[in-house]
């Protein structure tokens, strides 16, 4: 019998491992049960770089929150927020702007419980239960609806999550509707797991496994294949490229992680 942790929401089912627990792990985090720890151990045998890519997008999503606070933007919907880790959303864009409002939102229990603790008594950031799979239930969350005002701008974030997302479940048209909720100024920011840019595909290949283990197998796309979810977007420069090439702060090294090429960063703006 596995015992369940004093920060484990009851009903958690600690025999089948979840993705943002999964992500917790290659972040370092604490938040995670075996079972999420013998799935990322599969994926690190076949890919070892798994945490730099982590981190890659870690780096995208605060350097594109910067992006979006310099056009003036003030509001932050961060859908499969996973559970925080230094350098959230809230703290870089209450860095740029302490009066900036974040809603994170999972469909993890334990994400949002442990959201919930990070966050209290923070009034610019709050946690929602939904799932990005239901855009309706992000958009009319209660949460959502007391902090953001859909008649300004807002940046959408969907960092490594949308892969998540099976043809099946319509990707394209779930975006949709959450675009068409945004206001004229939005920004959308996708980052997504890719073969198209991997010396060695075989190894994503068994990433793949270890994550069909989940609720929520892994699904691979080409930038080719992410441009129509950014209908309705400009795509703004540098376009969909690989993690480390979008805006860096820093020039790219031959000698970084190449790990980190198994994924893509994309920002549109809504006209």
């Amino acid at each position: 019998m596995t015992d369940r942790p004093s920060w484990a929401p009851q009903g958690i089912d600690l025999t089948v491992p979840s993705v943002s627990r999964i992500y917790d792990y290659f972040l370092g985090g604490s938040h995670n049960f075996e079972v999420d720890r013998a799935a990322a151990r599969i994926a690190l045998q076949a890919l070892p770089g798994i945490p730099k890519i982590g981190q890659a997008n870690r780096a995208v999503m605060r350097r594109a929150v910067r992006f979006a606070t310099e056009r003036g933007i003030t509001q932050f919907l961060d859908i499969g927020s996973g559970i925080p880790t230094f350098g959230n959303v809230h703290e870089v864009a209450h860095a740029a702007n302490p009066d900036a409002r974040v809603v994170y939102v999972d469909n993890d229990p334990v994400a949002v419980a442990h959201s919930r603790a990070v966050l209290e008594g923070n009034e610019g950031a709050t946690i929602a239960s939904a799932d990005l799979r239901d855009p309706r239930s992000v958009l009319d969350n209660e949460e959502t609806r007391r902090m953001l005002d859909f008649d300004r701008p807002i940046a959408l974030m969907l960092v490594a999550v949308v892969h998540f997302l099976s043809d099946e479940h319509r990707p394209a048209e779930v975006i949709a509707t959450l675009r068409d909720a945004l206001a004229p100024g939005s920004v959308m920011v996708i980052t997504h797991a890719t073969l198209e840019n991997v010396p060695v595909p075989a190894s994503q290949r068994g990433v793949q496994e270890a994550y069909n283990r989940t609720a929520t197998p892994l699904i691979m796309r080409s930038a080719a294949e992410l441009e129509p979810f950014f209908n309705g977007f400009e795509i703004v420069e540098p376009g969909i490229v690989p993690l480390p090439y979008w805006r860096p702060d820093a020039p790219v090294g031959d000698d970084d992680e190449p790990a980190v090429l198994n994924g893509l960063a994309g920002v549109g703006l809504k006209a």
